[in-house]
């Protein structure tokens, strides 16, 4: 269950909020849900996928932990496994790990994570209440973009996570997160304002905008601001 979303989220994440001149607090329709079908990449599946399909959590941190799938483990500080609860209805889904990330072995830490964290909570979810982890569980140098090879080197990573978790949504945060999930080279701002779905089981997938691009573009929060009311309504079953 979500808690209430105060004024003071909001004005965090820098969205304007307008009352009517009768005081009462003005409330706008919701975004509506419109499905679009992607056809991912077919996915050629690595050496021993078939093990980590099988593993519980505290396996499948301890392999991550130990990963050498990628060239990426020669360069990294720690892992970035995930965090959060392991059992919650939302399930973000970010690109790579950053430098702070890197360091603290914790996904969405340092200015963007705090605008994760209130973007969260202006939906009415502590960060501690959904579950974030990332396409990559290493970082890749000065923050480049990950490659096709490191992304499928941690893709039984990824889907046993999914998996376990059982997610009522998925909210793709980033370009990359978005195209790697979806299996398109599709702009972002057409991906967004529409609901997709995962997978077998099709949990309705949500895409919004990276919160470091939000710090660079805070003109665009506004547009996040629908992304995550476009979420709430698809994992609501809205």
């Amino acid at each position: 269950m979500g808690i209430p979303f105060p004024s003071e989220y909001l004005q965090a994440m820098g969205i304007q909020q307008w009352v009517p001149r009768d005081g009462m607090a003005a409330v706008s329709a919701p975004a509506q849900a419109v499905e679009i079908t992607t056809s991912p990449e077919i996915y050629v599946p690595q050496a021993g996928e078939d093990a980590i399909a099988l593993l519980d959590w505290p396996a499948l941190e301890a392999r991550v932990s130990t990963c050498e799938r990628c060239a990426l483990h020669a360069t990294r500080n720690r892992t970035v496994f995930g965090s959060g609860d392991r059992s919650a209805d939302w399930l973000i889904i970010g690109e790579a790990p950053g430098a702070d990330e890197d360091r603290q072995g914790e996904p969405f830490v340092g200015r963007a994570g705090k605008l994760l964290t209130a973007m969260l909570q202006a939906v009415g979810y502590r960060r501690d209440q959904v579950y974030i982890t990332n396409i990559l569980k290493c970082r890749p140098p000065q923050n480049r973009d990950p490659s096709s090879d490191e992304t499928a080197c941690c893709h039984a990573y990824l889907e046993r996570q999914i998996e376990l978790v059982n997610p009522r949504l998925i909210l793709a945060v980033g370009r990359i997160a978005a195209h790697t999930l979806l299996g398109t080279d599709t702009a972002i701002g057409r991906l967004r304002s529409s609901v997709h779905h995962y997978g077998k089981d099709r949990i309705p997938l949500v895409v919004t905008y990276h919160p470091a691009y939000l710090l660079r573009s805070p003109l665009e929060k506004r547009k996040a601001w629908e992304d995550l009311r476009l979420a709430r309504q698809a994992a609501s079953g809205g």
